[in-house]
């Protein structure tokens, strides 16, 4: 019988709550109505679209259902950020930060600004990954309009000090916008708390479904919509909603922060064995990233000699799914931006693999890892 594989790489996408597809299938079939139609089946779209920006806006302590816009995914929702404010504000001045360890979604935005007018300031992180409150602050100039730092890096787990970079941004009248795709779901959001004027979210990343996520707005925040056409989303995102995948994330997001306190305690006991086992059993380890403030899934290890691209095609082979950082950057040969700005050699970011745990793992999973990787690195290793 064929060993079952063993998936850890959930920073890069979750598999589908199945409580979450129950609640889409309806909405797949009979109930298959434009929420933008007054007939019945339009109303009862409607219904349940509005139910799911309730449950999403509680979800993340929003004052205001209103101040949820939904979008195709966390990509989506990074860009109408910093491109809808930009645009927005530009008169006011044309000058952006964020941090050189942002998800692709953010960095790509902010290279199109610069093409356009706009001046980026990119503010490296600490050697363990986490962006300093000070070097945010001394990026600031008259003009500066946004400010973008992400919750949580996508590739080391660490999470980021956003209250206080949320505060700094307010008392100069600067918007913020966090990037909480690997937040959302996974540990305690409020944007209440964070104090930021928008923050990004997407659904596959707790469980829901592929293809749609959200945008945090506060009230008062304005943007230029990216995708003109109708007035869905409050005219901030036009296109017909869709509407089996929005209430699958509603359902996904309510059970995965109903589950959250228990789920990461597991995730983090799994996630601590792999990591006490791979540098005790593995020459040459090396833990990327802070060692507490990160999220309880995120391991990312470095192989001193081995190349992680090869690491990974023979953990393929042996049924072990991981990763070497972002899914966007799959296929790429380049190592890791986020590894190299945190002032690593281009060989030591080549030799990084992320493993990334989530609620299906299980010990005895961690434990045929950690019998496998230590011959394979060597093996690797003498080739």
């Amino acid at each position: 019988m064929e060993t079952a594989r063993i998936y850890l790489d959930h920073a890069a996408t979750t598999p589908l709550d199945p409580d979450a597809l129950q609640a889409m299938l309806p909405f797949l079939h009979g109930g298959f109505g434009n929420p933008s139609s007054i007939y019945q089946r339009g109303r009862e779209a409607r219904r349940a679209l509005d139910e799911a920006r309730d449950t999403v806006a509680a979800a993340i302590g929003a004052r205001s259902p209103r101040e949820i816009i939904f979008t195709s995914g966390g990509a989506e929702a990074d860009n109408l950020a910093l491109k809808g404010a930009a645009w927005a504000l530009r008169d006011r001045g044309r000058h952006i930060v964020t941090s050189a360890i942002e998800h692709h979604a953010v960095l790509r935005a902010a290279r199109f600004l610069e093409k356009h007018g706009f001046e980026v300031t990119y503010v490296p992180p600490d050697e363990e990954g986490i962006v300093q409150v000070d070097a945010v602050a001394g990026a600031l100039r008259d003009d500066t309009i946004l400010i973008s730092v992400m919750h949580a890096n996508n590739e080391l787990g660490t999470v980021q000090p956003v209250r206080e970079i949320a505060a700094l941004a307010r008392e100069r009248e600067i918007l913020f916008h966090t990037d909480a795709v690997q937040t959302v779901g996974q540990i305690p959001v409020s944007v209440e708390e964070i104090g930021c004027d928008m923050l990004s979210l997407s659904a596959h990343k707790f469980y829901g479904p592929k293809g749609v996520g959200a945008l945090y707005v506060r009230r008062g925040v304005h943007l230029e919509p990216l995708i003109h056409g109708g007035g869905q989303e409050q005219e901030r995102r036009a296109g017909t909603e869709n509407v089996a995948g929005i209430v699958g994330m509603a359902r996904a997001l309510e059970n995965s922060c109903r589950t959250m306190q228990a789920r990461a305690a597991r995730v983090k006991e799994l996630r601590d064995r792999l990591e006490k086992g791979l540098l005790e059993r593995v020459p040459g380890a090396r833990r990327n990233g802070h060692p507490h403030l990160r999220l309880p899934g995120h391991l990312n290890i470095a192989f001193e000699g081995v190349d992680g691209e090869s690491l990974l095609l023979n953990l393929d082979m042996r049924g072990i799914e991981a990763s070497t950082g972002s899914a966007c950057a799959s296929g790429s040969i380049e190592p890791s931006h986020v590894l190299l700005a945190m002032g690593q050699s281009r060989e030591e970011a080549l030799s990084a693999i992320r493993f990334s745990l989530g609620a299906s793992n299980t010990l005895d999973e961690v434990d045929r890892v950690l019998d496998v990787v230590p011959p394979l690195v060597e093996r690797l290793r003498r080739r």
